[in-house]
């Protein structure tokens, strides 16, 4: 793909290209559906006709005030129907929406009162983290077909969240951000917000005179409960809300213009790493760094849009959420934070996770476009890497292999959406380096004949080739081609592991998978049924596939129940599920039957109940060989879980997750007794200071004495200064503690680990943005004394967003 080539495209020649790409399409899937299928509506709420919006030629100044003549012209718009909790009540609270538009700018007034103002909650947070507070904001599908829908929502000091639902994953994803203005004001009455929302930051069709759009205007409520108070009415027995906005017709001179965007940024570094071999710690060796990036936003037309980037800092500023890997076979999803993949990142997605950008770890240069029209919708990426990081799944664990090399890594999805109900798409990925390939192709279909029911498809094969570099970074010996042992006993040193089995043959490896879903969803109740399978040599390279050579099938349901207001509780669910897995010679993987009950009640607090029970494969007995039968034993798990939240006052946030019975120690083949628990307290002191805590205490016990006792802590203290700029310290610190007298293998008797991290951010909007700070990262093993710092950096970072 040569995104040069785009820049040789008129708005005519690319309507045209899409028109006949229309055509084929429809003629292509016309033979695979029946007239019956095609009769059956799609159903919605959202049927009424559009409401008008003003245009109106003055800009309204963003400052909280609402007092220029402009709001007394706007459409005025009633929010006062509760729509979560309950169905369809009256809201204790009155509320307005003014809204107008100028053919450039979107613009929305809010008036928000209160008989109790000084119940408010709101606090100075950072982008996309006041979900708890009071809000005010609204939904836009921009292209009014039920697939997408872009969030605003504001609090009452004017901190931003917004982000896009996704009905086909039914995701949503607040790592979207956009480019607008909110100005909040608290008063004696209430708080009101203005919002300047530049039509730009949307996609939608500007090829025709007036466009209509859904949407939804909504507040959100905390006190005792958290009320969703709306301008709609929502059918719950209907679980596509994006299908029941209502529409709202207008902008006759909105046209997008250039919507280029120039994004210069220049980091400063300094990172200084040393060696510890065992005791010995070398000195440290310095680096300084200083590197300059250019990205570039072009929409080339109101649906299209490129993205560039040259030399990119794709360094991550705020550092992940810890987790615990202690007992664990598969390696752990983090979820992607970068800029450059993010924009329109769900114009990727499908029902299998394909694409998952956080296997591009340092790329030299990337590309992308994405675009929507009448239906179509369609996105591709290149992105050379400076390193090679591939998962490697197998059926009991993955492995991950990095390699330092280059790669070349690219991605295209397209689908399209029929008036029906129905929507078909494709994928392909493909990822290469030396000797290296891995190519995917999948087709997916999503279909929804009437509000309740849903059906998903998706098919994939891949074609995968490793190179000698996989086996020699897998393997535990010298040459797993011709290992001095051949039988590897569990207690034995041994070439062999899984992952290097599944990365031997040098032939290239083709293989197969598919997966099928179908729900029902009422009101009151829901079932579904799927089935999975991946064969043996299936690979997603560039997804985030971490388990293969199975076949699982999955049946469960839930039961609700409904409060009314006045009740303690407000809503239970009954909810329960039955698995079965095997391998693709039909031996057996795993069984588990599991069911929780929970219910939500005051103080927005959530308790939820859970007993499961699961039959399981342990270890490979011999190493060398797949099989599972005769080569494993079958262990049974039993256990209860319980999980509560609930948020008692303004700035306030307090869970408790808890589970104890039996687990599969993973390390020695066994069943143990596992008692695992994970408090949060997030908590606000003023306006400007939050604490956040996270604490994971793990404990497993087997053969009458401990096998190993895990603390991981994640501490962090903000001071938000404004709706701009904020300074951080973060403080996560792990320590394990192991009996080496119950392992079968030879381990440390402990390992500490503590990483820091001082952060200031000054963000002007998400993409003209300052950020400095210092890191550090440190452990302790048997060999050392204390914990020993192995890694050092400060760093700077700028940049700045010209929109032209």
């Amino acid at each position: 793909m040569r995104p040069v080539a785009l820049h040789l495209l008129t708005k005519l020649q690319i309507n045209n290209m899409l028109a006949v790409l229309n055509t084929r399409i429809v003629l292509m899937y016309k033979s695979m559906l029946s007239a019956a299928l095609l009769s059956v509506p799609f159903t919605s709420l959202a049927t009424s006709q559009p409401v008008t919006l003003p245009f109106i030629a003055e800009q309204a100044t963003i400052d909280g005030q609402l007092n220029e003549p402009s709001w007394q012209r706007a459409k005025k718009i009633t929010i006062d129907n509760i729509t979560w909790p309950y169905e369809n009540s009256k809201s204790p609270v009155t509320t307005h929406a003014y809204v107008y538009e100028d053919g450039e700018t979107l613009f929305i007034g809010f008036e928000a009162n209160d008989p109790n103002p000084e119940l408010i909650r709101a606090f100075y947070r950072d982008r996309d983290a006041a979900w708890d507070d009071d809000l005010v904001g609204l939904k836009i599908d921009s292209y009014n077909n039920s697939q997408l829908a872009y969030q605003f929502f504001i609090n009452p000091l004017g901190v931003q969240q917004d982000s896009i639902e996704n009905e086909l994953t039914k995701h949503e994803s607040s790592s979207w951000d956009g480019i607008w203005d909110s100005v909040g004001v608290i008063h004696d009455k209430g708080y009101t917000v203005e919002v300047a929302i530049p039509l730009r930051v949307l996609n939608f069709d500007d090829s025709v005179a007036s466009k209509t759009m859904a949407m939804e205007f909504l507040r959100f409520l905390p006190r005792s409960e958290r009320l969703r108070i709306s301008n709609m009415q929502i059918d719950h027995g209907n679980n596509c809300w994006i299908c029941q906005m209502p529409s709202y017709q207008g902008f006759e001179q909105a046209k997008q213009g250039n919507n280029v965007a120039i994004i210069p940024s220049v980091v400063l570094g300094k990172n200084e790493t040393r060696e510890i071999d065992g005791a010995q710690v070398d000195d440290w060796e310095s680096e300084n760094n200083t590197e300059a990036s250019l990205d570039v936003k072009w929409g080339i037309t109101p649906d299209i849009t490129l993205n560039a980037t040259i030399n990119p800092d794709f360094s991550q500023v705020e550092a992940d959420v810890a987790q615990l890997s202690v007992n664990n076979n598969f390696s752990l999803f983090f979820p992607e934070k970068r800029a450059f993949f993010l924009d329109n990142a769900d114009y990727f997605a499908s029902t299998l996770n394909l694409i998952h950008t956080r296997n591009i770890a340092q790329p030299d240069y990337g590309t992308k476009i994405t675009g929507s029209k009448n239906g179509h919708t369609f996105a591709g990426f290149i992105a050379n890497d400076t390193q090679t990081n591939v998962l490697i799944p197998g059926n009991l664990g993955s492995s991950l292999v990095a390699l330092d090399e280059k790669s070349e890594n690219g991605a295209l999805r397209y689908r399209y959406d029929f008036e029906s109900g129905l929507s078909l798409g494709s994928t392909a990925t493909h990822r290469q380096s030396d000797d290296y390939k891995n190519t995917v192709y999948s087709i997916d279909s999503k279909y929804k004949p009437t509000v309740n029911d849903v059906f998903l498809v998706q098919v994939l094969k891949s074609q995968t080739q490793y190179s000698q570099d996989f086996i020699d970074e897998l393997c535990d010996g010298d040459n797993c081609l011709q290992p001095e042992q051949v039988i590897c006993e569990l207690n034995s040193d041994c070439d062999y592991n899984e992952g290097v089995l599944r990365v031997l043959s040098k032939e290239q490896q083709s293989g197969t998978g598919y997966y099928l879903k179908y729900q029902h969803d009422e009101k009151y109740w829901r079932a579904f049924a799927d089935y999975n399978y991946r064969d043996a040599d299936l690979r997603a390279d560039l997804g985030f596939i971490s388990q293969v050579d199975f076949k699982k099938f999955t049946t469960g349901g839930e039961y609700r129940w409904y409060g009314d207001k006045g009740n303690w509780w407000n809503r239970a669910n009954l909810y329960a599920d039955w698995d079965i897995t095997h391998n693709e010679n039909n031996e057996l993987l795993e069984k588990e039957a599991q069911t929780s009950f929970s219910v939500s009640g005051p103080l927005q607090s959530f308790f939820e109940v859970s007993v499961e029970h699961r039959n399981r494969t342990g270890l490979r007995h011999d190493k060398s060989r797949l099989d599972i039968d005769g080569n494993t034993d079958l262990f049974s798990e039993n256990g209860v879980g319980f999980y509560s939240d609930f948020k008692p006052k303004a700035g306030v946030f307090a869970s408790l997750y808890m589970y104890t019975g039996n687990a599969v120690d993973l390390a020695n083949n066994r069943v143990g007794d596992k008692f695992h628990i994970r408090p949060v307290l997030n908590m606000n002191l003023g306006k400007h200071f939050e604490v956040r805590l996270r604490h994971t205490y793990e404990q497993l016990e087997a053969d009458g004495s401990e096998v190993f006792t895990a603390n991981l802590s994640d501490v962090r203290f903000t001071y938000q200064f404004n709706v701009n700029s904020f300074l951080r310290l973060a403080v996560i610190y792990t320590d394990l503690e192991r009996n080496q007298a119950n392992y079968i293998d030879d381990v440390d008797s402990q390992y500490k680990n503590l990483a820091t991290q001082l952060l200031y951010s000054y963000k002007l909007n998400p993409q003209t943005v300052f950020f400095a700070g210092y890191s550090d990262n440190g452990y302790q093993d048997d060999e050392l004394s204390s914990i020993t710092k192995e890694q050092r950096t400060l760093f700077a970072k700028f940049s700045y967003a010209w929109l032209l």
